[in-house]
């Protein structure tokens, strides 16, 4: 597997990471079991980076990923998140203060069974709190050897280079696919003036781009997309419709459309991380498949032509989850 740096302080890692938010909530059943076999198998095929968070389960997803990694901690680069706080029924608010900085890392590291973060991120800016106080407890955390390199997700290029005035910020997450360009407008070009890297996630557009839906209602209920803006009846034909448009190139390459939407991501620079989650290792053997695809000029030219920015039917999250963004 390739490797990658993200950050001036050289955080490496591999050019695809696997996403576990899935694995405990939000994309319909789960299996436990399963879920530890796709994340040890990721792992003997050159996977490094595992990205998870408090929010995701309720903490369960980080006990999920730290029971996977027991034997192969020295293997993996491990992200989490803090920020978004859950309360009983699915009700979220956001805490940046300093206090449940440190709060929130020493319920993590308890989670995960680690002693060190390896990438810290913030998941979601509390507005209520100046970015320089939560990156500064933050900073804390590394001196004091809990957590290595700090991160942050959706934030305004603005908002990044404040935070990196206060201490270097090695990735910005952000949602980044041929239906979800919204980096190139700004924050891709503000991570390379400041060095940051850029780990993109959702490269399969929550599986619209790999042709796993084909009408609505194919999502079940306990599935958070079923009722989102580019799934509902409305924009998810236009939306499979474009996805059908990887078809030509797919097959040119010899590839499925998810390795091909994968490597377009991957194409992007050698600064871009793209994280893919699956919960399957029939997935995962397709998603790896991405890496040894290879795009030239022409390639790329096309795929930027039939995927602009904008093309997609529906924002990429409800209303609500957008107020949350770009802060």
């Amino acid at each position: 597997m390739e490797k990658r740096t993200l950050g001036a302080n050289g955080l490496e890692t591999s050019a695809a990471g696997l996403g576990c938010m899935g694995m405990s909530e939000f994309y319909g059943a789960t299996d436990d079991d399963e879920a530890r076999c796709t994340i040890a198998e990721a792992i003997d095929r050159g996977v490094t980076m595992l990205d998870t968070s408090d929010a995701y389960g309720k903490g369960d997803n980080e006990k999920l990923v730290g029971r996977a990694v027991r034997g192969r901690r020295e293997r993996v680069v491990i992200a989490t998140k803090f920020g978004i706080v859950r309360s009983p029924f699915r009700r979220t608010h956001r805490d940046g203060s300093a206090a449940y900085v440190k709060k929130a890392c020493e319920a993590s590291l308890r989670r995960l069974g680690v002693e060190t973060i390896d990438l810290y991120y913030v998941h979601r800016l509390d507005p209520k709190v100046p970015v320089e106080e939560t990156i500064g407890a933050m900073a804390e955390l590394v001196k004091a050897g809990k957590v290595r390199h700090l991160g942050m997700s959706e934030v305004s290029s603005a908002t990044l280079r404040r935070a990196h005035a206060v201490h270097p910020i090695a990735a910005i997450q952000n949602e980044y696919s041929l239906l979800s360009r919204d980096p190139e407008a700004d924050i891709l070009r503000t991570c390379r003036d400041i060095g940051c890297g850029l780990v993109a996630y959702s490269p399969l557009g929550r599986g619209l781009l790999a042709g796993r839906f084909d009408e609505p209602g194919a999502l079940t209920k306990d599935d958070s997309r079923a009722t989102w803006p580019r799934f509902t009846a409305e924009n998810l034909p236009a939306n499979l419709s474009l996805a059908a448009r990887l078809d030509a190139i797919a097959r040119r390459k010899g590839c499925t459309r998810g390795q091909l939407a994968i490597a377009w991501v991957l194409a992007q620079g050698r600064d871009v991380v793209a994280l893919w989650g699956t919960k399957r290792r029939r997935y995962l053997e397709e998603n790896l498949g991405a890496t040894e695809v290879t795009l030239d000029a022409a390639d790329l030219a096309e795929l930027d032509a039939a995927f602009p920015p904008g093309a997609a039917a529906g924002t990429r999250y409800p209303a609500a989850m957008l107020e949350g963004l770009g802060g």
